[in-house]
């Protein structure tokens, strides 16, 4: 067993999201039509990773998020059928979060976001016996960008640290984490033992400007977070600790087609790698695995 691995259950808390994807393989055309191919499907990177999770063979896998009356039950009986126990708070006023992913030629997609109920998370909704018979905990790093939600989320974290239960953060979007502001968000994980940022968001963590080199921002974060893990897309991904890249992992061939929920595939395959056992280079391996199975098919879920 590596280093900080852990075994048992997983505790996702984050967002569930309806995702409406379209696929245009032409570019937009303004003010007229563009054909494309629509779907509406179940998402959210926190309920996203979750499924992962359990997809990968994690046993024992919780959800807890706020979702919006108009789709509670589909989205609870969609959770349940992927293997995830979902507590979902039912908002009273808002809707279930909706992001509409616009996904080019290159499968590569550009988010217009209503965070409707999924910020709404709030202290009143978490419970310490949540983390009963839990090993880990994962935070979508969504949370941390809403008032009540963010309070949740340090509630949340606190309560683990507490009872010694392990924590990773997805930080989830450069765009919000620039919104946000770098030293505020990392002093909101601060405990933290794992994080996991795609290449833009641990330059912004690090300090670092556009185009700066992935390895140096990934070692560099690893000075305040023990184990930092970047993800490259289809370079795969790199293995940060105590300062220094301990490991480089090579993509997978895939073909794409849609690259929403890429991250969050990885972010779940790793943790159950982690979760049974693995090492962070073998639980990298099986996150990279799962995120060239994610962008070969619409959405962000397995199938």
């Amino acid at each position: 067993m590596g280093r900080d691995a852990v075994s048992g259950a997983l505790l996702v808390v984050g967002d569930v999201v309806t995702d409406v994807v379209a696929v245009h393989p032409e570019p937009l055309a303004p003010a007229t039509d563009t054909a494309a191919r629509i779907r509406t499907l179940p998402g959210g990177a926190g309920a996203n990773a979750a499924c992962w999770a359990a997809h990968e063979g994690l046993a024992e896998v919780g959800l807890l998020a706020r979702v919006g009356a108009e789709s509670a039950d589909w989205h609870e009986r969609v959770l349940v059928a992927a293997g995830v126990r979902a507590r979902l708070v039912v908002d009273p006023a808002e809707p279930t979060a909706t992001v509409v992913s616009l996904v080019d030629g290159a499968a590569e997609r550009t988010f217009l976001t209503d965070s409707g109920a999924a910020l709404r998370l709030s202290p009143a909704d978490w419970a310490p016996e949540l983390l009963d018979g839990c090993a880990h905990l994962h935070l979508s790093g969504y949370l941390f960008f809403g008032g009540t939600s963010r309070e949740l989320a340090r509630l949340a974290l606190r309560s683990a640290r507490e009872r010694g239960v392990p924590v990773s953060v997805d930080p989830a979007s450069a765009g919000f984490l620039a919104g946000l502001g770098a030293e505020r968000f990392l002093d909101a994980v601060s405990g933290t033992r794992v994080l996991l940022p795609n290449a833009d968001e641990a330059r912004l963590l690090a300090g670092f400007g556009p185009g700066a080199d992935e390895g140096r921002a990934a070692a560099e974060l690893s000075r305040r977070v023990p184990l930092v893990v970047v993800t490259l897309g289809a370079a795969g991904a790199l293995v940060a600790e105590g300062g220094e890249v301990t490991a480089r992992v090579p993509g997978r061939p895939a073909r794409a087609v849609d690259s929403t929920g890429a991250g969050d595939a990885f972010t779940g395959a790793f943790l159950a790698a982690r979760l049974s056992g693995a090492d962070p280079l073998a639980a990298a391996a099986a996150g990279c695995r799962a995120g060239a199975a994610a962008v070969g098919r619409f959405g962000g879920r397995p199938g």
